[in-house]
C-alpha cells in the first residue's frame, strides 16, 4: 500500500445503495458462480465465452502474451463477424425482428433476420462487384438508416475493414480519416436527417474526395431524395446496385487476429487515434458482455440509443446484439423531434425492455421536464443502461424514479472505444448499485487505481484507472502508428494499460469514475475531479446540467470556473449562484465552492454528446478558443464567452 499523497483526492460521498429486486436476480444471466469461474481462471472464462460463437477452424492458443503490449486472443482460430450476426441464426430465427427501424420523419422499417442476412449479401456482392476486397478499407458516412449496419456487416462479410464516420463530422474530418487507413470506396446517402433539417451527407463526401485519390467508388443510399452532383464513372446508386446481386454471398474466413474496424477517437487536439479492433476476441467480448451485462434474454427488445459512428453503436447496435439473436431499436433522428415524447413513444410502441443511452440525453431529459415520459407507457422497461462519461448521482435517481419506474436495475458502464467493449459496470442481478457508481470490474478484467508512482492506492483514495491484465476486446494498435500506441497507453506505468481517466474505489470497494486525467483541478493543493462538483451542482434542484473547469488563479493555482444550465421554467439570479455556492460547500466541502458561475441555456457539446471541457477551459482563462468542427452547437460557445465577460466586468466572481 502506498503512503503516498493520492493523485486525485475524493470527497464526495453517497450512501444510497440499491440491491438487485429479488424477481430479478431469480433469473439473471450472471452470477456470483460466473464472477467466482472467472477469477479462479480468466482465460478459462474467455476460452468458454469464445465457444459460444461459431468458428470455422479452432483458435490454438486461448492468448499470446510473446509480444505484449501487442497481445493476440485465439490465435490460429477462423470465423467470420457477419456469419456469427446472421448467418448461424437463419434456422431458429429466420422471422424473428432484427432491428425495429424508425426514420426521423416518421418511416419505419421492421427487419427480420432474414431480410438483414439478404441485404448484407447483396450489397457485400455489390462491393465486390466494384473491385472491394479482403484487406480494403471502406468508409461508411452514413446518418442512423438500415444501410449503416447493413454495409458494416458487407464489410465483415468480404473481409473488408470499415471505419465508420460519424454523420454529422465535417468533410475535413472525413478526409483525414479516409486519407489515413488509404480507403478504396466509400458508402454515403443523398442527405439525412436530424431535428428536421436535412445533412448534406453527399456533398461533404464529395468535398472530402478531392483530397483523397485512393477512394475508385462512392456507393449513395437514397434517403431524402434530395439533388447531389454525381461523378460519374465513380458515383453508383445502392439500390441499384444491390438490385441486381444474389441474395447469398459466401462469408469470407478470417483469422482471429484479422483487422475487422477502425474507428477514430475525435480528439480535442492533433491527428485522430485510428483504433484497430480484430475479429475474434472483439466478437467474443461484444457478444458475452451484450449478454451479460443487459441480463439479456429471448423475449427482450433492446434499444441502445447511440450513434453507429461510435463505438457504442458498434459493440451494442451491431456486433453484440446480433451476435445474440436479439431485437434491437433503430432510431434515425434527434431526440426531441418533433416533440421531447419522442423516445417515449418509441419505447411504448415497440414494448422496450431494454433501454441503454447517454447521461448527456438523460439530463437534457431532466431539464424539459417530467410530463413527457408520465405520458407513456414504459411499464415494459425491465433495465436501464448508461455510457459516454460519468452519470451524477442526480442523473441517475432521476432515470431510476421516471424513466425505470423505480423497479428497474441501471447498469451504469464504464469503457472506451479501445476497450471495445464494457470493463466496469453492475451486474444486473448480483450487484447493489450505487448512484453514480460503475461498481466492479466485469468478469475476466482486471482494474486498479494507482497513484503517480503506479502503486495501487487504498480504499477510499482516488488515482489513475489501469488495466492489469489484456482482455479479448481490447485494441490491437492505432492504425499505422505502433510507437503512438505504445507512449499513449503502456509507456506511463509499465505493463498497465493507461485508460486516461481518474478515478477513486470507496470504503466498500466500489469503483466511482472522476473524468479524464486532464479534466482534474489544482485548488490549494488540493486536485480535485470536475465531475464530483458537477455532481453536488445538478443535486441541487434547480439545476439540469453543469461543467465545472478550472482556470489560473494567482492565489490558489487554479479556481473552479462552474457553467449551469437550469431546469425549464427556473429562472436564474445572483441569490441562486449564491445559493448554488454554498451547495456545493455544504455537499462537498469549502475547497470545492465554485468561485464563479454561469448560468447559460446549453454547454458545448460534441455530436456524441460529451461536454467540451476544453473550450470552456478556454473562455474560463480568456484564451483564444479552439478548433470548434467537432461541435452540434458550435454557436453557444460564443454566447457563454460573451455571459462570461460580462460576468468578469460586473465582477460577479467570488
Amino acid at each position: 500500500m502506498s503512503n503516498r499523497q493520492p493523485p486525485i483526492e475524493s470527497l464526495e460521498v453517497e450512501d444510497r445503495v440499491f440491491p438487485p429486486p429479488e424477481q430479478f436476480a431469480a433469473r439473471a444471466v450472471a452470477t456470483s458462480d460466473l464472477v467466482a469461474a472467472a477469477a479462479a481462471d480468466p482465460e478459462g472464462y474467455w476460452a468458454a465465452e469464445a465457444s459460444r460463437l461459431e468458428w470455422i477452424e479452432p483458435w490454438q492458443q486461448v492468448l499470446d502474451r510473446s509480444g505484449a503490449p501487442f497481445f493476440k486472443w485465439f490465435t490460429g482460430g477462423r470465423l467470420n463477424a457477419s456469419a456469427n450476426c446472421l448467418d448461424r441464426h437463419l434456422a431458429e430465427r429466420g422471422d424473428r425482428v432484427a432491428f425495429y427501424w424508425e426514420g426521423e420523419p416518421g418511416d419505419a422499417q421492421e427487419i427480420t433476420y432474414r431480410d438483414l442476412y439478404e441485404r448484407v449479401c447483396r450489397l457485400a456482392n455489390g462491393l465486390r462487384e466494384l473491385g472491394v476486397g479482403k484487406g480494403d478499407r471502406v468508409a461508411i458516412y452514413l446518418g442512423m438508416v438500415p444501410e449503416l449496419p447493413v454495409a458494416m456487416l458487407a464489410c465483415a462479410r468480404i473481409g473488408a475493414p470499415h471505419t465508420v464516420v460519424f454523420g454529422g463530422f465535417s468533410p475535413n474530418a472525413l478526409s483525414e480519416r479516409i486519407q489515413d487507413c488509404s480507403c478504396t470506396a466509400v458508402i454515403t446517402a443523398d442527405e439525412g436527417w436530424r431535428n428536421g433539417k436535412t445533412i448534406p451527407l453527399k456533398a461533404n463526401v464529395d468535398a472530402a474526395l478531392e483530397s483523397c485519390p485512393s477512394v475508385e467508388a462512392a456507393v449513395v443510399v437514397r434517403r431524402t431524395g434530395g439533388e447531389v452532383t454525381w461523378a460519374e464513372g465513380r458515383d453508383h446508386w445502392y439500390h441499384e446496385l444491390v438490385e441486381r446481386q444474389a441474395p447469398a454471398c459466401p462469408p469470407e474466413p478470417m483469422d482471429s487476429e484479422d483487422l475487422l474496424y477502425i474507428l477514430y477517437t475525435s480528439g480535442t487536439t492533433g491527428k485522430p487515434k485510428g483504433i484497430v479492433h480484430t475479429t475474434g476476441g472483439y466478437m467474443a467480448g461484444v457478444a458475452s458482455t451484450h449478454r451479460q451485462v443487459f441480463d439479456l434474454r429471448d423475449d427482450d427488445v433492446y434499444w441502445c440509443a447511440a450513434d453507429c459512428g461510435w463505438v457504442t453503436g458498434h459493440s451494442y447496435i451491431v456486433y453484440g446484439p446480433l451476435a445474440n439473436g436479439c431485437t434491437g431499436v433503430l432510431y434515425e433522428g434527434a431526440p426531441g423531434f418533433p416533440g421531447p415524447d419522442r423516445w417515449w413513444r418509441i419505447i411504448e410502441r415497440h414494448r422496450v425492455s431494454i433501454l441503454y443511452t447517454a447521461p448527456t440525453a438523460i439530463r437534457t431529459f431532466m431539464k424539459w421536464g417530467t410530463d413527457a415520459p408520465a405520458g407513456c407507457d414504459l411499464t415494459s422497461l425491465r433495465l436501464l443502461g448508461s455510457v459516454g462519461e460519468p452519470i451524477n448521482p442526480e442523473a441517475w435517481m432521476w432515470y431510476h424514479q421516471h424513466i425505470g419506474g423505480g423497479r428497474c436495475p441501471i447498469v451504469d458502464t464504464w469503457w472506451q472505444t479501445e476497450t471495445g467493449t464494457i470493463m466496469i459496470s453492475p451486474l444486473p442481478g448480483i450487484t447493489s448499485t450505487k448512484p453514480g457508481s460503475a461498481t466492479f470490474p466485469l468478469p475476466g478484467v482486471g482494474a486498479d487505481i494507482v497513484d503517480e508512482a503506479g502503486t495501487s492506492v487504498g480504499l477510499g483514495q482516488g488515482g489513475y484507472l489501469v488495466l492489469t491484465e489484456p482482455w479479448p476486446a481490447m485494441l490491437r494498435t492505432l492504425y499505422g502508428d505502433d510507437e503512438r500506441y505504445l507512449e499513449t497507453y503502456w509507456s506511463r506505468f509499465p505493463g498497465l494499460y493507461l485508460a486516461g481517466d481518474g478515478a477513486r474505489r470507496d470504503e466498500e470497494g466500489y469503483f466511482w469514475l472522476l473524468g479524464r486525467i486532464d479534466d482534474v483541478m489544482n485548488v490549494s493543493g488540493h486536485r480535485l475531479s470536475t465531475i464530483e462538483i458537477e455532481s453536488a451542482l445538478v443535486d441541487h434542484p434547480a439545476v439540469a446540467e453543469a461543467a465545472v473547469v478550472g482556470r489560473a488563479d494567482a492565489i490558489t493555482g487554479q479556481a473552479i470556473a462552474a457553467f449551469v444550465t437550469l431546469v425549464g421554467g427556473v429562472v436564474g439570479d445572483e441569490d441562486l449562484i449564491g445559493e448554488l455556492r454554498g451547495h456545493v460547500a455544504k455537499r462537498i466541502g469549502p475547497i470545492a465552492r465554485p468561485q464563479s458561475i454561469v448560468l447559460t441555456a446549453d454547454l458545448p457539446k460534441t455530436r456524441s454528446g460529451k461536454i467540451m471541457r476544453r473550450l470552456l477551459r478556454d473562455i474560463s482563462d480568456d484564451r483564444q478558443l479552439g478548433d470548434v468542427t467537432t461541435l452540434a452547437n458550435a454557436e453557444v460557445v460564443r454566447e457563454i464567452a460573451d455571459m462570461a465577460t460580462a460576468a468578469r466586468a460586473a465582477g460577479q466572481e467570488e
